[in-house]
């Protein structure tokens, strides 16, 4: 399988799972600042992913995997010995599911692009980095009363999105001092081997 990413994307997150998950995956990187898209060998990579953006995962028959909320799920599920996801069916895979998609519409759109691009202006940051404020309120909570990992005490790939979406926040300036019990299950995971390997394989500075 090949694994097409950019370097301080969510691409990391999928990248981190199959470290996780013992299953080797070759990588391809994305020129992602231009337009066409090109990858590393020279590849068109719109003829990858019409949608232009990083994860995309291609499988050993050809199919094409998109978006990283599916491709994470699609790795863990090849490992369940992992431990990384709970089983299809089961209510902790709902609950698993409901992290994923809560991550990817309130946290990670909210930082891109509207953190990313400075020309959407200084109003628009603030209201962004404001919503952020609320929605990791609610993420400090459920931890605190929970946690540590956004499962219990099961470490899942849902933690391994939250952690590379969070790695953007000194970036973009998004200030995480009122939420310890977010910034110790960002740390308890950074310090994860499979955590760092992806980060020096990506040449990632978090």
């Amino acid at each position: 399988m090949k694994l097409y990413y950019a370097t301080g994307t969510c691409s990391l997150s999928p990248h981190i799972v199959a470290i996780e998950a013992g299953i080797a995956l070759e990588l391809e990187r994305v020129d992602i600042r231009k337009i066409p898209r090109v990858t590393e060998t020279g590849a068109d990579y719109a003829q990858v992913n019409p949608n232009l953006y990083v994860p995309a995962l291609a499988l050993d028959d050809g199919t094409i995997l998109l978006e990283g909320t599916a491709i994470v799920q699609y790795l863990a599920d090849l490992a369940p010995a992992s431990g990384l996801a709970p089983p299809p069916g089961s209510l902790a895979r709902v609950q698993l599911q409901s992290w994923l998609g809560f991550i990817a519409t309130e946290l990670h759109k909210v930082f891109s692009p509207w953190l990313f691009h400075p020309e959407y202006g200084t109003q628009a940051q603030d209201v962004a980095r404001s919503r952020l404020a609320a929605r990791l309120d609610y993420v400090e909570r459920q931890l605190a009363a929970g946690g540590p990992y956004l499962l219990g005490e099961r470490y899942s790939i849902a933690d391994a999105y939250l952690y590379t979406i969070l790695s953007w926040s000194a970036h973009t300036k998004v200030d995480l001092s009122a939420f310890p019990q977010v910034r110790r299950l960002i740390e308890r995971v950074g310090e994860r081997p499979a955590v760092q390997q992806a980060l020096r394989e990506e040449e990632c500075r978090y």
